[in-house]
């Protein structure tokens, strides 16, 4: 008989289980942890493994998660480095989300009366998602209060649809942009070694080891406290609007404190955060069944389609106007779309290391700007 004490184990260990297989099977970890745990959620949701009474307890870890990765994903980052970008990577940067903006809310309205009434909810998680990665998609799920199976389907086929812009991007992408974009020159300054560490293959490595127990700790704690600060805006704030104001706190909160040298040197609280970020995703593919979701919503497919094809189509045809180069897009591109991770693989497969920090960079300021971003681009939308 499951009992919710071995239901909360089950979620918050199989993480380690998944994390453990990713290190010891290179095929494992090419399809991503994030992957592998909403795979594993599904599967329990799709055979109605849980009892349905424990639905409060899994909304209830739901809820906790997110507001407790999101401060442990900002410490590590590093402000006073986005000024240093090169001037290129900055403008390619700013064209990436603009096309990704514009597509959005051009997606929005050519699909509004043809889709579901919570599309504009859908555009909101499209920004984060594209800006910052898995972490602001689910911050914005819960800031916009957004439906477990509309938050499932966007991130089902978004991994559907990345998969193959992925594929084109290291096979083909390069020899395509050549054509249309100048090549690559003038090596860009090294801002950060330390980010392409945090970007490794195996970055989970080492999470676990003793000598990183108390720096997590405080981290942890310090997450905690945050989260309880941003927590006590629920008395201040009317009822509708509470995760939003909550969110928004933490988010602000946590980047200060990253300003903290301190705080900033914390090793392993990105990775700690991300630990969070696969309890979730385990937690809110399991209580959703897949097979009642697929069939009804190809408006979606093609929506998240657009948005990401379109944009780069975008970024490229608009880079090419301000000569930026080949290789700076294409790392620029993969850190929005697909999150600072895939950056390395990217510079791999064109050959070419020395953009590889700064498009890590990128990425890590959209994980930053992807809570606010969405927010307001998900509230222009509901206007329209």
């Amino acid at each position: 008989m499951l009992t919710g004490a071995a239901l909360v184990l089950f979620y918050f260990l199989t993480p380690f289980l998944i994390l453990h297989l990713c290190h010891k099977f290179p095929f494992i970890n090419k399809l991503g942890a994030v992957l592998i745990a909403y795979f594993a959620g599904i599967v329990i949701g799709a055979f109605n493994i849980i009892p349905p009474e424990y639905k409060e307890l899994q909304e209830i870890i739901m809820t906790i998660t997110v507001p407790l990765a999101l401060p442990l994903m900002l410490f590590s980052s590093n402000i006073r480095t986005w000024t240093k970008l090169a001037g290129k990577t900055l403008l390619s940067m700013v064209i990436s989300i603009t096309g990704l903006l514009l597509f959005i809310i051009v997606g929005y309205l050519i699909f509004k009366d043809k889709s579901s009434p919570d599309l504009w909810e859908v555009g909101g998680l499209l920004v984060g998602l594209y800006t910052g990665g898995t972490p602001n998609l689910a911050s914005l799920k819960i800031m916009l209060d957004v439906n477990n199976n509309t938050y499932l389907l966007t991130n089902t086929y978004d991994m559907l649809i990345s998969a193959v812009y992925f594929l084109f991007l290291i096979s083909v992408g390069k020899n395509i942009f050549g054509k249309i974009l100048p090549h690559f020159h003038k090596p860009q300054p090294m801002v950060e070694k330390e980010l392409i560490a945090q970007s490794a293959q195996d970055p989970y490595w080492g999470l676990f080891k003793k000598k990183n127990g108390r720096p997590l700790l405080k981290g942890f704690l310090l997450s905690v406290l945050i989260f309880a600060v941003g927590g006590s805006a629920t008395f201040l704030v009317p009822e509708n609007s509470q995760m939003i104001v909550v969110m928004l706190i933490i988010t602000t909160l946590a980047i200060g404190a990253s300003l903290i040298p301190s705080v900033n040197k914390l090793p392993k609280t990105f990775e700690l955060g991300m630990y969070l970020i696969l309890v979730f995703s385990i937690d809110v593919a399991s209580l959703v069944n897949i097979f009642d979701m697929f069939g009804s919503t190809p408006l979606l497919f093609y929506y998240i389609s657009m948005v990401i094809f379109g944009a780069l189509i975008f970024h490229v045809l608009v880079s090419s106007l301000f000569k930026i180069d080949r290789d700076t897009v294409m790392v620029t591109s993969a850190a929005l779309i697909c999150s600072p991770p895939f950056v390395p693989a990217v510079a791999g497969a064109i050959k070419n290391k020395d953009v590889m920090v700064s498009g890590i960079t990128v990425g890590i300021i959209g994980y930053a700007i992807g809570n606010y971003l969405g927010l307001v681009i998900a509230e222009l939308l509901k206007t329209l």
